[in-house]
């Protein structure tokens, strides 16, 4: 009999790990190829991972929570075929432990497959190599242990790493912080000369979502904190972790400006009330006020680039594809941006299906991990609960987020030719945040406005 590794599949560009939510197979089980073995989850989307051949299950080389990089052997399959299959021929007969240290799950890749390296041979190694010159990168989760336990920068400058080229992992930090309150280590004060390496050093600490080294609560070795009065403490599920993680390094990541500006939407709450019905009897779906926000964006976006862009250290990197992202709220509160590619080559029919599929796909879950990645612009519609505006946060990498507010009727104050009169419209706030670094009010507050015309100007009289 052969055996079959089945890896961690690459869930996306950009995404380096995944968590092993649920085994559904165990070893001795039968499985068909293409029959779901184990669901998992990354920094974007749960998915399903499907067997890659028909046989029996010998083993499962990681528990559930374990957080296993791309690429590496999770399970092995014992199938009819005289010949072998091993993407990781390199080390075919390497011992397994059926649950690696979180120090060495987040090894990459290569260092992964070398498993029957001796620990402490491998923490010397690293120690030769730990010292980095020039910024030195941190995770998030290093950071808000650092943050919450009061270590400065230039502490964690002379912290020794342990980690990969050298970077402090999250078990260096606690174990400084822990001989810190023994008094094995002394606690730094950041003096002026601190403060200026912390300045000089933020653009080294700016990592993207998914070099997070770990997922767990940085309070997971804190002291236990007690309250006071008749309270009810609720633990925050695995996305709302990382909803929280991705909100506050957008925060630390960009400087934020929000610009806000109102349209007259009245030409277009009357035109999409007169073709609705007949729209949903000719197309099957619905249309709703969404894919009208997202064409008018679409067009402006044309005409400003560099709205349509992300910072990468001094260079600005224009996209040239438009992906729009539309902030989703799920059944559970949670949020979720599924993103709709090259909108710009859409029509308002397609948009309006594309838009309707992937909300749809969200609240049921069923997005797919391409069906998040790469969103260039988003688009958020704070209305939808009655808000009139709202200051979004930036979805990172963006560097800009429009919300949309509430459709309200108000008497307003119509200028014409002939004279002043006021005259009850449909009128809704837009506010965008917008990332400092690169974008300035003025062209924050131009492209807000180009919409707010965009949308004023819509073609009451227009054929879908």
């Amino acid at each position: 009999m052969a055996t079959v590794d089945l890896v961690m599949p690459k869930m996306g560009e950009s995404i380096m790990e995944a968590t092993i939510l649920k085994w559904h197979k165990n070893p001795g089980d039968a499985v068909k190829m293409d029959e779901t073995v184990l669901d998992i989850a990354t920094d974007k989307v749960d998915s399903e991972v499907p067997s890659t051949a028909e046989g029996v299950i010998s083993e499962l080389l990681f528990n559930v929570n374990d957080v296993v990089p791309i690429g590496t052997v999770i399970a092995r399959i014992k199938t009819d075929v005289t010949e072998t299959v091993s993407p990781a021929k390199s080390q075919p007969d390497a011992p397994v432990q059926e649950s690696q240290p979180s120090e060495v799950r987040y090894k990459p890749q290569a260092e992964m497959q070398q498993r029957e390296y001796a620990e402490p041979e491998y923490r010397a190694q690293k120690q030769d190599a730990s010292h980095v010159n020039g910024n030195r990168f941190y995770s998030p989760l290093v950071l808000n242990i650092a943050a919450q336990e009061g270590v400065s920068m230039v502490e964690l400058e002379n912290i020794h790493g342990t980690g990969n080229e050298g970077r402090v992992t999250k078990r260096d930090i606690l174990q400084y912080v822990t001989d810190r309150r023994t008094g094995k280590a002394q606690s730094q004060k950041p003096g002026v000369q601190g403060q200026q390496a912390t300045a000089s050093q933020q653009q080294g600490m700016m990592i993207p979502m998914n070099r997070v080294e770990q997922r767990e609560s940085p309070t997971q070795n804190s002291q236990l904190t007690t309250y006071s009065g008749n309270v009810e403490i609720i633990e925050m599920d695995r996305m709302r972790k990382l909803i929280a993680d991705h909100m506050v390094r957008s925060k630390h990541t960009s400087p934020h400006v929000t610009s806000f500006t109102e349209a007259d939407v009245t030409n277009l709450v009357m035109w999409r009330d007169k073709v609705k019905k007949d729209f949903e009897k000719r197309e099957g779906t619905k249309i709703t006020f969404t894919p009208l926000f997202i064409e008018a964006i679409v067009r402006c976006i044309k005409k400003f680039p560099v709205i349509n862009s992300s910072v990468d250290g001094n260079n600005i990197i224009v996209k040239k594809d438009i992906n729009m992202g539309m902030a989703t709220a799920l059944q559970n509160g949670n949020l979720i941006v599924p993103v709709i590619r090259n909108a710009d080559q859409l029509n308002l029919v397609g948009l309006t299906k594309q838009v309707n599929h992937l909300a749809d796909s969200a609240r049921n879950n069923k997005l797919r991990p391409e069906d998040i990645a790469d969103g260039t612009f988003t688009l958020t519609n704070v209305g939808t609960f009655g808000s009139l505006m709202g200051t979004p946060i930036i979805n990172q990498p963006q560097v800009a987020i429009l919300a949309v507010g509430a459709i309200k009727k108000r008497p307003v104050v119509i200028e014409t030719p002939h004279g002043d009169s006021i005259a009850i419209r449909h009128m809704m706030y837009l506010s965008m945040s917008y990332d400092h670094r690169i974008i300035d009010g003025s062209l924050g507050a131009t492209f807000l406005t180009a919409v707010a015309n965009e949308l004023e100007s819509f073609n009451s009289n227009r054929e879908v």
